[in-house]
């Protein structure tokens, strides 16, 4: 953890003067609040408050108060932990106050501090000698995100700067965490919510006698920026001498699957002075970016030279000098004035615990010694990423039921936290090199898994069995693997891919080796499908001759309602007729038996190559997939071919191969913009294409087969198609759907359930109908606006399932291949089918049957009247269902309330929301009196989930008898 109290700051005599803070009369130049995290039990932090100074004034610093967001807020001087001056060069002191401070509890919190006055003579502001000095700090405390630390600035704000020479800043901004950081400008503030007054950027053409040749070059207007990723602040060129306020923050960001949290900000209030001078500022030499493996010992030497040939002070400022392991140092150091040109020697050890996603950024800053006038600086940024070395040893080892075992070396770097299993079918030859971690893209592989490098006890975990998630692997096909370590967040990190390891599934089931669209039509297509025998199995238990069945199923997976298109052939193929190859891909399975008609085993699914388009100003976009057990990208076969018609101009409706496809580089996608043949595509032109796989399953036996050639359908796509497709018809819940009917068979704990929608392509033909896929827009409440989008399907039907009741309002559109939408259709809901039923008697006796006073319920299926846990007989439709909350109250003959009780005051208790609606009343009243054998009367207020909020209460009556 970085040690706040530590600052690199060395003067041009390399003296640090440390004074006690009542020693120096202060006016504020700049400052900032960072904090650190102390303790990983409570949420205590240790805040410093950074102020840099005037000291030629005799107002001394750190009498503000801190505010911490929570309610708290205190005198920072006479509260903190502890505080220190340290006296810098050109009358700026550096101080620094600490204090410890614990929240209650997570939130978001915003910790300020502002102190009276700024120095005086500030010219971008007005009376700034009046104006108070005020910084804030976000930070997010959330336990999703575990502990965090704010970033700490490790570069000075104490440089000067020259009228017409670029002034240049960087912070040296550094995340203990490996979070990433942007840099944004802002407006310096004097309270909470009110900039100074009369601010003005430094580049105001106020400041300037001829503003559009402002800039160090004289060919243009002045700018002041900030860059948002590195953080170099750049003004070209001041224009006017004096001192300038200005302020940024550095806002803190946290990745997380891909998704980018804010965890708050630091601002930095800053001085810039600027003087007349005939000094130039000194020149650092760019580095090259570097990659190293983690274990490299980085050495190298970096220059800085001064066009006046002025001595030069070089110094560096990063991440990697704040390591608790192995930190980077550099020589000289402390930095001293060097003649030029000015070396300053690097030297870093790199360790697996230096691995992150991010690269290390270091500030390089030279500043030159003139003999008179303004110390001018130069800064640059120098990018240095450390990535984790390839795991080793990995091998392959053939398992029965088609299944592999993989297993591997322990890993050099032990806190990697994961492992992730990549396979492919067929050998995939590439070397894990410069910088490029993790799994190339296009390479072919699929991430089937993400498994813990090591157990809960410490010990490495170094074996896998992948089954394919039960399914088993694909016969016949030659599986390759390489695993790649990951790092934990927030820092992150890959390793390099390992060798890759590979093994062979027997035969021992049908091969499929074609799904080939011979003939696209929306009634009358075609598709041929071809497969092998399974040749490995035991002749012995297994006698042929065999027989199969096809089994086609529509889309590129599910086995859901298939369709069995030959039974018990002999043939080793089939050509499958009567399909809607232009709107949808099909798939299929073929099931093998032996000579006495039993049931061996079946093949691996495999689908039809479905192809897409996406249309722009003369350019047209292809894209493919398709489900196969071989693999479609190969180092041998890499090319796909394309065919499109409109080639020649004789025979326009012919489709020619016009390109192929480097599968390899660009994956299933082509661009078609002319550049083929020098003819640029016509917006005016409906074109037409199909796509021609090559794939391989890596086997020998079936090399005379390769490659194996599938065609996808053919295509029409227009370039610049701007006209929405055809909107939906009949859009629907599943007819024979019936709420109660369902549930009916379900046990009162049932909580998983779906809707199915469908609908109908509208056949007119006055309307656009190159339809692609489906938006789905859905809310679980019948709002007013619009419906957010829910997800993009294709085909007709949509189960939308995992859901946590039937409740939601639907629309649906269509998108053609350009990304044109429909309107949307009407909006049609389903609605809850809310159910409660109470019993009419109730035994309080204590003998464990019918105790309580309770709904219908039975948790684990049978039962009779009242709560009863599995007593035969109980009825499902009984079942509470849909009850968000109720209110019970049981009063005698006379009116008078004996018992209340409300399930929204129970949850807290009872820990689940479903159980506190089950009242449970034990007969008693509410003070604990035990109620007498008779009839008591009740009242029942519900409150149901539904979609109209004026439809969810209910109240109901009733009387039960307690028998003892």
């Amino acid at each position: 953890m970085i040690n706040l109290l530590r600052i690199k700051i060395f003067s041009v005599l390399a003296l640090l003067l440390l004074v006690s803070q009542a020693s120096w009369a202060t006016h504020i130049r700049a400052g900032e609040i960072i904090a650190q995290r102390i303790s990983t039990s409570t949420l205590t932090y240790r805040f410093s408050v950074i102020g840099y100074t005037d000291t030629g004034s005799t107002v001394i610093f750190g009498s503000g108060n801190i505010d911490f967001g929570d309610g708290v807020s205190v005198n920072l001087g006479e509260n903190a932990e502890s505080n220190q001056t340290i006296l810098l060069e050109d009358e700026v002191a550096y101080n620094i106050f600490t204090i410890i401070h614990t929240f209650q509890g997570p939130g978001r919190y915003v910790i300020r501090y502002d102190e009276q006055n700024r120095n005086a003579g500030v010219v971008n502001m007005s009376n700034s000698v009046d104006t108070p000095f005020y910084i804030e700090t976000e930070m997010l405390i959330d336990p999703l995100f575990g502990i965090n630390n704010t970033p700490v600035f490790l570069v000075p704000p104490v440089d000067k700067g020259a009228v017409g020479a670029t002034f240049l800043h960087n912070p040296g901004a550094y995340d203990p965490d490996g979070d990433s950081l942007s840099y944004h400008m802002t407006i310096p503030q004097q309270f909470i919510d009110r900039n100074v007054n009369d601010y003005k950027d430094p580049n105001d053409p106020g400041f300037y006698t001829n503003y559009l040749e402002g800039n160090q070059e004289g060919d243009g207007p002045p700018i002041f920026k900030i860059d948002s990723i590195n953080g170099d602040l750049v003004w070209d060129a001041p224009g006017l001498m004096g001192e300038y306020n200005i302020a940024f923050i550095v806002k803190e960001w946290r990745i997380l699957e891909g998704k980018a949290y804010s965890l708050g900000y630091v601002t930095r209030d800053m001085q810039i002075i600027i003087e007349e001078t005939e000094n130039n500022p000194p020149e650092i030499v760019q580095p090259m970016e570097l990659c190293v493996e983690a274990g490299t010992l980085i050495t190298e030497t970096l220059v800085a030279t001064d066009p006046d040939g002025d001595p030069v002070i070089f110094e560096a400022f990063g991440g990697p000098f704040e390591m608790t392991i192995n930190p980077a140092t550099y020589e000289p150091s402390p930095p001293v004035s060097q003649p030029v040109p000015a070396n300053l020697q690097f030297t870093w050890q790199t360790d697996c615990a230096h691995v992150r996603e991010r690269p290390y950024e270091i500030q390089l800053k030279a500043k030159d010694q003139p003999p008179i006038g303004a110390k001018l600086v130069d800064f640059k940024t120098w990018l240095i990423r450390v990535v984790a070395p390839a795991p080793t040893g990995l091998t392959a080892t053939k398992l029965s039921g088609r299944r592999v075992e993989l297993n591997w070396d322990k890993y050099t770097c032990g806190n990697a936290d994961k492992i992730e299993i990549w396979r492919r079918v067929d050998s995939f030859d590439f070397t894990a090199e410069d910088c490029v971690v993790g799994m190339p893209a296009n390479a072919g592989y699929e991430l089937i898994d993400l498994v813990n490098n090591s157990t809960l006890a410490g010990e490495q975990i170094t074996n896998y069995i992948d089954d394919n998630e039960g399914m088993g692997l694909a016969p016949g096909a030659l599986y390759c693997y390489r695993i790649v370590a990951k790092f934990p967040d927030p820092a992150g990190g890959e390793s390099y891919a390992s060798d890759e390891a590979c093994a062979q599934i027997d035969v021992v089931a049908p091969v499929v080796l074609n799904v080939d669209v011979v003939a696209t039509d929306k009634v009358a297509g075609q598709i041929y499908v071809r497969w092998e025998e399974p040749f490995d199995l035991d002749p012995v238990l297994f006698p042929g001759p065999y027989t199969y069945d096809v089994v086609r199923f529509e889309g590129l997976s599910g086995q859901i309602n298939g369709d069995t298109i030959s039974l018990k052939q002999t043939a080793l193929d089939i050509t499958d007729t009567g399909l809607d190859t232009d709107s949808k891909p099909y798939h299929y399975l073929v099931y093998v038996y032996d000579n006495s008609g039993s049931y061996i085993d079946s093949s691996f699914p495999a689908s039809s190559v479905w192809l897409d388009a996406l249309s722009d100003v003369k350019t047209i976009t292809l894209s493919w997939e398709a489900l196969v057990p071989w693999s479609n990208v190969m180092d041998s076969l890499p090319y796909h071919r394309v065919y499109r018609d409109n080639v020649d101009e004789f025979f326009p409706d012919d489709l020619y191969l016009i390109d192929s496809a480097k599968v390899t580089e660009s994956g299933f996608r082509y661009v078609d913009d002319g550049s083929h043949n020098g003819v640029e595509l016509n917006d005016e032109i409906i074109y037409r294409y199909y796509v021609e796989t090559k794939g391989s399953y890596g086997n020998p036996v079936f090399k005379p087969y390769d490659p194996l050639l599938n065609k996808s359908q053919i295509l029409s796509a227009q370039p610049n198609d701007t006209i929405p497709p055809c909107g939906v018809v009949n859009f629907r819940f599943d007819d024979t759907f019936d709420c109660s009917v369902f549930l009916s068979t379900r046990g009162c704990d049932f909580n998983d359930y779906s809707n199915l929608l469908e609908w109908e392509e509208n056949g007119d033909s006055q309307c656009d109908n190159d339809i692609s896929s489906y938006n789905i827009y859905f809310s679980d409440e019948d709002i007013d606006g619009e419906l957010p989008l829910l997800e993009n399907v294709q085909g007709t039907q949509f189960l939308h399932d995992g859901l946590s009741s039937f409740k939601g309002c639907y629309q649906i559109t269509s998108v053609d291949r350009s990304g044109n939408e429909s309107e949307r259709s009407e909006r049609i809901c389903h609605d809850n089918c809310p159910f409660i039923k109470m019993p009419n008697a109730f035994t309080p006796n204590g003998d464990g049957k019918n105790d309580f006073f309770t709904p219908f319920y039975n948790q684990i299926g049978g039962g009779t009247e009242g709560g009863g846990t599995g007593i035969p007989g109980f009825n499902n439709a009984d079942c509470p269902r849909f009850v968000l909350e109720v209110t019970f109250t049981v009063f005698d003959r006379t009116g008078g309330t004996l018992f209340t009780y409300n399930s929204a005051d129970q949850i807290e208790n009872i820990g689940e929301e479903g159980n506190a609606i089950l009242i449970n009343w034990d007969g008693k009243s509410d003070n604990g009196t035990q109620l007498e054998s008779g009839v008591y009367y009740y009242s029942l207020e519900v409150i149901y989930d539904l979609l109209n909020p004026k439809d969810q209460k209910k109240k109901y009556k009733g009387w039960v008898n307690i028998l003892r």
